[in-house]
């Protein structure tokens, strides 16, 4: 027989809860369980019976007899229909029953033609299974009887699974409170100890067998016994007490008579007759030590704060209204923080506060952080600059509770960037535009192409005027100048000073050629009137080349070439008058392009050829090195000088490539010579731009395998002093490799013997013209003495160059020099006659 469907009155997630609170799905199988389904199967006279669970998705058998399967889908479990009817099922025959005749556990396996099942109901009202009889033969005449008996079964096995919980959770318990750190104690009514866990032993240094039997009073200093014993007596006999459901701090006392902080709190245990009050303690020690550092760490803060040298605020971000202000706040505002705390930024800033509040509010909505500037006008009228930096924080009500604002005072940074702009964009001097700002002038008028004109203005004998009243004076008179040519500036016309004494008249607007000529001839005219100044009166003039864009360049650099040759026209022949651009002008610059494509075809073929001179040492007459001096000749022009060839490689970006082919070619030659001989080769200033120096050096020595230390570079003065740093440390990272550095033409005008506080020079190399002048100029002679002595104080040798005469050797011997090099000794001569000279030994000293 069917019994009746009944809906589970308990919502499901309680039910599962209360399953999940036993503990008991997935568990190996128990002895008790294991009996009370062989009970169940005796009783009910069925081979088969089991303890079932039912979960979310399925049934399974915590004991079963006889039964094969563990665990089967919930929806095709008989026991899920005990759970949802929440009473006792009975299915005579399974074939006989609509609901479960074509179940897949009655046509399949294990065929059941039999069921009957009782609740598993817990105290809380839950079922979460039942207890079943099952069979694979009918039982049509099935006592109903035995079903109340299947009843009183499913209680049992109900109680045995809530024990079965109880006592996990009591292990659970025993486990936690034995293994947690903080002290737990339990006392009877008497106050007397009769739990003591593991931490408390630790804690008060107690053993449990001496702990247990004692009054509570033993932890406790004797100085509060009174208050104490009355407080524990009363939570003993379950009275209120404030140590009750709450940690109160108080001081306990460890078995060897020392005091320390402690937390405690006591819930009462048992019932009025068996039981008493356990406590929860924890020692603070640590807490207290934190706490005094938090205390010390506010103070600190608090200090930090306070002092801080930036602008500190903080706002509510519902009211907006000040919350804190720093000492630093109330200087650049000009204000005290009390009269600010409470009060909005509208309230205190009518003409910037509703700025203030946007910027607040923009923080607020969006989220992150923001950095905005603003300026104010304090109380005493004075202008503030402030960089404000914006963050919210949460705090201990809502998060993003407060916004945290720290701004800066850059008042005088915004003074100094507009000093430091007008300097950038303004020549000093003359208060004109520099060099860099008409340059980018002029770039955006190209970039729009827009037509105008430059005059390029160079003012004649103002060097005669420095040279005879110094530079000061010089300085007045271009101040003059500067002011003379800005009465002629207007929005069409802009004046610069882009050097010394050079000068560029920018032009736009309509007739261009016309409005240049007449404005050139204002500033030629304007220029030649006397300038007066510091008690002197100087006389100048003006030589100017005019050039039009786009007819004479479409580029900065063709236009300022051009207008260069239209100037130095005007300087040699035309006297007084402005000279514009014209194509036979451009016939010299026609042929220099010329010569440079010529150079750059010669570089691509390796037509440069190479030339060496011997340096001599003095001392045995022998060639201790040669100088490679690069040599160029064209069919159609010869011999090209190589200060001609040299400039134009470095002009025109071919230097690098140039002289990365006159080292390759000296270190194969080179390795002809023998291991002594030492290969000097020139670096230009040029060949430092790129970076790239040390790494072309090495790969050529590495691949020519031309030894480091044979290898020597000469640099001139003029490199050092366009670029000291940079060279310097270029030539430092050579000369690590064992490369030899020579400074070549010693004296000829950039000298600075701070150089040699900076770079150990292995070589220095007096320029010709001193020895040229050495028989007839005492200045030549003394230089070369000083050179001398100074090289052999920083043990350097000293090469005298462009010796030509032997009064000339005989001279620099005589002074102390350790080389030569000059048409004396040898004039430069190919690879194959150093070679001949070498291997001849012969001296080429003269006696």
């Amino acid at each position: 027989m069917d019994s009746p469907s009944v809906p589970n009155p308990k919502p499901e997630q309680l039910r599962l809860a209360a399953l999940g609170e036993l503990g008991v799905l997935d568990t190996e199988a128990e002895r008790e369980f294991d009996a009370l389904a062989r009970v169940t199967a005796s009783i009910m006279g069925v081979p088969n019976a089991g303890i079932s669970l039912v979960d979310a998705d399925r049934q399974w058998f915590k004991a079963s007899h006889g039964i094969e399967i563990g665990e089967t889908p919930r929806d095709i479990a008989f026991c899920d229909q005990v759970v949802a009817r929440g009473e006792a099922l009975l299915i005579a025959d399974t074939l006989e029953s609509e609901e479960f005749a074509a179940n897949p556990l009655v046509t399949g396996h294990p065929r059941l033609r039999f069921y009957a099942g009782a609740p598993l109901m817990l105290d809380s009202g839950e079922c979460v299974g039942s207890l079943c009889a099952l069979d694979t033969v009918p039982h049509p005449d099935f006592p109903i009887e035995k079903l109340d008996r299947l009843r009183d079964l499913a209680t049992l096995a109900s109680e045995l699974l809530e024990a079965r919980g109880r006592r996990l959770r009591g292990e659970i318990a025993a486990k936690i409170v034995s293994a947690t750190p903080h002290a737990v104690m339990a006392a009877n009514h008497r106050a007397e100890i009769v739990y003591w866990n593991t931490a408390a032993e630790k804690m008060f240094g107690l053993p449990a067998a001496k702990a247990i039997g004692r009054n509570v009073m033993t932890i406790i200093p004797k100085k509060f016994h009174h208050g104490h014993q009355e407080r524990f007596e009363a939570a003993a006999e379950g009275g209120p007490t404030r140590l009750v459901g709450t940690f109160v701090e108080l001081e306990a006392r460890h078995a060897d008579g020392t005091v320390f902080p402690v937390e405690l709190s006591l819930a009462p245990w048992g019932s009025q007759d068996m039981g008493g009050f356990a406590a929860v303690i924890r020692d603070t020690t640590d807490q207290m030590k934190l706490r005094a550092e938090r205390d010390r760490n506010k103070q600190f803060l608090d200090a930090v704060v306070s002092n801080l040298p930036s602008m500190l605020f903080v706002k509510d971000t519902d009211t907006r209204r000040y919350l804190l202000v720093n000492r630093k706040a109330e200087e650049v505002i000009g204000r005290s923080a009390e009269s600010m705390k409470g009060k909005s930024d509208a309230e205190l800033f009518p003409g910037a506060g509703q700025t203030f509040e946007h910027n607040d509010l923009k923080v607020i909505t969006q989220g992150g952080s923001s950095q905005t500037e603003a300026e104010f006008e304090r109380d005493d009228a004075t202008r503030v600059h402030i960089r404000t930096t914006r963050v919210l924080i949460d705090g201990p009500d809502r998060p993003n509770q407060y916004l945290l604002g720290l701004s800066e005072d850059i008042t005088s940074m915004r003074k100094t960037e507009a000093a430091r702009w007008r300097l950038a964009n303004y020549d000093t001097l003359t208060g004109l535009l520099n060099r860099g700002s008409m340059l980018a002038q002029i770039e955006r008028l190209i970039e729009a192409e827009h037509r105008f004109a430059i005059l390029n203005i160079d003012l004649d004998r103002f060097k005669s005027v420095n040279d005879q009243f110094g530079h000061v004076t010089g300085d007045e008179v271009l101040k003059v100048v500067g002011a003379r040519l800005a009465d002629l500036s207007d929005e069409n016309t802009q004046i610069a000073r882009i050097g010394g004494d050079e000068f560029v008249c920018l032009m736009t607007g309509e007739r261009l050629r016309e409005r240049a000529a007449r404005c050139a001839e204002m500033i030629i005219g304007g220029l030649r009137q006397p300038i007066k100044t510091r008690g002197i009166t100087a006389h100048l003039g003006a030589s100017i080349g005019v050039v039009l864009y786009p007819d004479d360049g479409r580029c900065v650099e063709l236009l300022r070439q051009n207008s260069d040759l239209a100037m130095y026209r005007a300087k040699n022949e035309a006297k007084g008058e402005p000279c514009f651009f014209d194509d036979e002008m451009d016939a010299a610059e026609r042929d220099r392009r010329t010569l440079e494509r010529d150079l750059r075809t010669a570089i691509e073929e390796g037509r440069i050829d190479i030339a060496y001179q011997p340096i001599v040492c003095v001392a045995t007459g022998e060639i201790t090195s040669v100088e490679a001096l690069a040599r160029w000749s064209e069919p159609d022009r010869g011999a090209i000088p190589p200060d001609i060839f040299i400039a134009l490689a470095e002009d025109c970006g071919l230097i690098d490539e140039l002289g990365e082919q006159i080292l390759r070619r000296a270190c194969i030659d080179g390795l002809a010579w023998p291991e002594k001989l030492k290969v000097a080769v020139n670096l230009s200033p040029r060949q430092f731009y790129s970076g790239m120096l040390t790494d072309t050096v090495l790969r050529v020595v590495e691949e020519t395998g031309f030894p480091a230390h044979r290898l020597q570079f000469e640099i001139t003065e003029n490199l050092v002093i366009q670029n000291a740093a940079e060279a310097f440390s270029q030539l430092e990272e050579l000369k690590s490799h064992g490369i030899g550095i020579s400074i070549d033409d010693f004296g000829i005008g950039y000298s600075s013997l701070s150089y040699f506080q900076s770079f150990s020079f292995n070589k220095v190399k007096i320029d010709k013209s001193f020895v040229s002048e050495l028989d007839h100029s005492k200045a030549a002679k003394a230089i070369v003495q000083a050179v001398v002595g100074l090289a052999t104080q920083l043990s350097m040798s000293v090469v005298a160059e462009g010796v030509e005469t032997p009064l000339q050797r005989q001279m620099l011997e005589d002074l102390g020099c350790s080389h030569l090099q000059g048409y004396l000794i040898s004039r430069p001569v190919s690879a194959s006659a150093i070679s001949a000279m070498v291997i001849s030994e012969a001296a080429l000293l003269p006696a």
